[in-house]
């Protein structure tokens, strides 16, 4: 089944010899797929169509642009609890050749998910020719491992958490010089809930000791010989991961790195491919308060007197944003890509405090390093909390 990721434009193309126009019926749906030669409403997909959509032939060609249309349909969401949506997307088209009406044609049926295609990654389309009756595709981000990178940095003691295609991918496992030390099998699904799989080696996503200790109900009371084992012992060790698809095996190389100077921070951000993919902070991290507000000029006067006690210029509202100045900690030259799909993305959260919080990438710009120029490659970015510092929400 195609892919359509909605961020970059999907073309719909039908030509035929003397083609006057096209109509095409799209029906956007969540659940469980329709049957394929379905006709009509059909497990999650409707009778009626979402969007019905008429476009004259230019040089015996029909275009149409759909993936704006179901971009409006996503609202991506991230708690701590990887899970992420996408839509069922079928189409039928029936065509005016001369003057004659042709019936309808047979369901197309898509996935969408809320990624993107570089510039020099070309077109996203389908294009049917009427005439000699063959459809081809793009396979723009068609494959299993759904992250640009095959070299992962985190925590010492975290858990790597892997998104994977489950209509590609068969397995993913973890090994540790070679030997295996945890396993999970992927099983496809015709449910849009179960199209995408976070795999993962923590306990119900807790990344460290302590979280894992009060998610369980537990009492957490840190002390230097706990501390020690903390910095001795890794309870999820392995260095590298392997997913198996029907494109064959990606081995992830994993490098765990400790840290205990700085209180390390994990973003966690919409990828190109449309899914959660987790990126951390090990080094130093500033807050800050940025405040505005709005005044007005009030009248004092009183009894032909004034208090010099009370406000002329007051205060008609006044509210903050906090923000934070990360730095990544050293990190290989593969991660440029990591770091680009970032600041492209329109969803971001930062994990802090033991809550998971809206973030905003502050810094606009991007510098790329390399091992050659920069030797040792770190990286500073400017984050902002998406909301106001005082509750307004109404």
């Amino acid at each position: 089944m195609s892919k359509i990721n909605v961020r970059s434009p999907y073309y719909v193309s039908i030509t035929a010899t003397n083609l006057i126009s096209c109509k095409l019926e799209l029906f956007i749906y969540q659940g469980l797929q329709a049957a394929g030669g379905a006709s009509g409403a059909s497990n999650g997909r409707s009778a009626t169509p979402t969007y019905t959509l008429n476009s004259f032939a230019v040089d015996e060609r029909c275009t149409f642009e759909i993936s704006e249309l179901v971009r409006d349909f996503f609202d991506n969401e991230f708690d701590g609890d990887y899970s992420t949506e996408i839509f069922f997307v079928d189409y039928k088209t029936t065509n005016t050749i001369q003057t004659e009406i042709g019936s309808a044609t047979s369901f197309t049926q898509l996935k969408a998910f809320y990624g993107y295609g570089f510039f020099e990654d070309g077109v996203q389309n389908q294009v049917t020719d009427v005439d000699t009756s063959t459809t081809t595709s793009s396979t723009i981000n068609n494959k299993a491992l759904l992250q640009s990178n095959t070299t992962i940095v985190k925590l010492d003691d975290a858990p790597a958490v892997i998104p994977v295609d489950t209509s590609l991918a068969t397995r993913v496992s973890y090994e540790l010089n070679g030997i295996e030390v945890f396993s999970k099998l992927i099983n496809s699904s015709t449910n849009t809930n179960a199209q995408i799989e976070y795999v993962t080696s923590g306990v119900d996503g807790a990344d460290e000791f302590e979280n894992r200790v009060l998610q369980d109900s537990g009492t957490f009371e840190s002390s230097p010989c706990l501390e020690e084992f903390e910095g001795d012992f890794t309870l999820f060790d392995f260095d590298s991961i392997y997913v198996d698809s029907s494109q064959g095996v990606t081995k992830i190389t994993v490098k765990s790195e400790s840290e205990c100077k700085f209180t390390p921070l994990k973003i966690t951000f919409v990828n190109k491919y449309g899914v959660l993919q987790d990126i951390w902070f090990l080094k130093r991290s500033n807050e800050s308060l940025r405040t505005r507000e709005q005044e007005f000029k009030k009248n004092i006067i009183s009894s032909g007197s004034y208090n010099i006690s009370k406000h002329q210029n007051k205060t008609l509202t006044k509210n903050g944003s906090e923000t934070l100045t990360l730095n990544s900690g050293y990190y290989p030259e593969v991660y440029n890509d990591v770091f680009k799909e970032m600041l492209l993305s329109e969803d971001c959260w930062i994990e802090i405090e033991s809550q998971t919080l809206p973030i905003k990438i502050s810094s606009s710009s991007f510098a790329y390093k390399t091992q050659l120029n920069d030797k040792i490659i770190n990286y500073t970015i400017d984050v902002e909390f998406a909301f106001d510092t005082i509750n307004n929400v109404r």
